[in-house]
């Protein structure tokens, strides 16, 4: 939106009127009610489902109980930073300045707390929620002498940007936009802190792990049966993946809002920095889910069921079982078989035992090398794990023992196998394969190595695809498998 271009009134005008600022989408760029409803649903699953029936009392009603469960991490909600650092100057200028927001007082006043930047807060009360027409008339009331000036961010802001001195927008909607414009309303500043909207979404979707998901064409790759049919019916079984994972990530980092704000790393994931709502979370995961149930209903039954039973076990790890030590991690390295299995079942191609073997212990050791990281990383930096997992900072040299006994035990797999009659079968010239076993040795044991030294992203995944000595070596196996047809 173009912003039209006002006189700014006297600087000692500017400070003595009071600057009446919001909440949810402005000062913070998510929605804190809803936040918190993510944070309820995590902590106290029974309440959450009580919600609609409080909701029948009210929205402010229904506000105020769940601020009385659930106390959000203030110090780790993602502010608006440009427009904190404005109100931060205008305080320290002698302004005053109010957090007026639909939110309810218990959470408003634990920001303002937090900040110490507001001289008082106006906001819900458990019977009256404070937005459009019932905050213009308590700021009216409020400041009837001198008016204000308000920051706001969406459609429901309108009436007090139409009724303030001065209207200043935040993160503007699209919407608010059109509505400023078509009324006329002078805009005199403008607060933007978000990333675009296609990044946001790659970042939400988590574009780069549906990588993990190629594995549906490992058993028509292994089996060197490249029917343009099978490949076809293969790529539909990769999307089918592809949307249901992005559904299930989706929902795991709405579960794990305030986890991820105080994590190092997380707190840049789309939802967790705010540049996505739950609600758009929400229903981009659902669509996503319906559309992979669409396309996997032309799939061979067998393949749904491999869908399903993967959607399943993702949803059982996000809410219960990644808080269950060492069942965490096998799991995760179930879900790489089952990928796996998928795409056996859609392509009707047989997985040999010896491959199954293998994945089963060089993804355990991929999802060991994933706690190891995080403990290690937390070690380095002197943490102690926050994140409910189980998982103690002694714990780290057990893990390592675990995981590089199972990624060298994949390798003996590997190499057994080399020596059976499938290979023979397969390969001209099967002795060849010998040269891919010191190339598997040399990953795995420089995975490990670069997580012990902490220089390891805590995904192993997201680290291959990235890493340039990964993808030669990857590169190396795959021409010496060629050469050995």
């Amino acid at each position: 939106m173009t912003e039209l271009k006002v006189m700014q009134p006297p600087l000692a005008v500017q400070t003595e009127r009071p600057l009446c600022v919001d909440l949810d989408g402005t000062l913070v760029k998510s929605d804190t009610f809803e936040d918190s409803l993510m944070v309820l649903a995590r902590r106290h699953p029974t309440a959450f489902l009580r919600t609609p029936l409080w909701a029948l009392k009210g929205k402010a009603y229904v506000k105020s109980r769940v601020a009385s469960m659930v106390t959000l991490d203030v110090a780790h909600l993602p502010y608006n930073r440009p427009l904190l650092d404005y109100l931060r100057d205008e305080h320290a200028a002698g302004r005053k300045l109010y957090l007026a927001t639909g939110a309810d007082r218990v959470l408003a006043r634990s920001v303002a707390a937090y900040l110490g930047i507001f001289e008082d807060v106006i906001a819900s009360d458990g019977s009256v929620n404070l937005t459009g027409k019932h905050k213009l008339e308590r700021l009216e009331q409020r400041f009837a002498g001198d008016g204000f000036d308000y920051i706001g961010n969406a459609l429901p802001d309108l009436p007090l940007l139409q009724g303030a001195r001065q209207a200043m927008l935040a993160n503007p909607a699209v919407r608010l936009n059109g509505a400023l414009k078509s009324r006329n309303i002078p805009v005199s500043r403008s607060f933007v802190d978000r990333s675009r909207l296609p990044v946001a979404l790659a970042k939400g979707l988590r574009v780069h792990q549906w990588a993990k998901n190629l594995l549906v064409f490992l058993p028509l790759l292994l089996a060197h049966s490249f029917h343009p049919g099978r490949v076809l019916i293969a790529v539909a079984a990769f999307f089918c993946f592809c949307f249901t994972a992005s559904a299930t990530y989706i929902f795991n980092d709405l579960l794990d809002l305030e986890t991820d704000r105080v994590h190092l790393n997380k707190r840049k994931r789309a939802f967790a920095a705010g540049d996505l709502s739950v609600t758009a979370g929400l229903g981009i995961s659902f669509a996503l889910a319906a559309l992979a149930l669409i396309i996997a209903a032309y799939l061979p039954r067998t393949f749904l069921f491999y869908l399903l039973l993967y959607f399943v076990t993702t949803l059982a790890y996000s809410l219960w079982l990644k808080r269950i030590v060492l069942v965490d991690v096998v799991v995760l390295s179930s879900l790489y078989t089952i990928r796996m299995m998928a795409g056996s079942a859609a392509t009707h191609t047989p997985v040999s035992p010896w491959l199954a073997a293998f994945s089963i212990f060089l993804f355990l050791s991929l999802a060991m090398v994933k706690r190891f990281s995080e403990l290690q990383n937390l070690h380095a930096r002197g943490v102690n794990p926050t994140n409910g997992r189980g998982y103690l900072l002694s714990d780290i040299e057990q893990l390592r023992s675990f995981g590089t006994s199972s990624a060298y035990a994949s390798i003996v797999i590997f190499a057994l196998y080399i020596n059976g009659h499938d290979v023979a079968a397969l390969y001209h010239h099967p002795n060849r394969m010998w040269l891919i076993t010191p190339l598997l040795i040399l990953w795995v044991s420089r995975v490990w190595l670069l997580a012990s030294r902490g220089l390891l992203d805590e995904d192993p995944v997201v680290f291959a695809l990235a890493d340039r000595m990964s993808l030669l070596l990857g590169l190396g196996v795959v021409i010496i498998a060629y050469s050995a047809l």
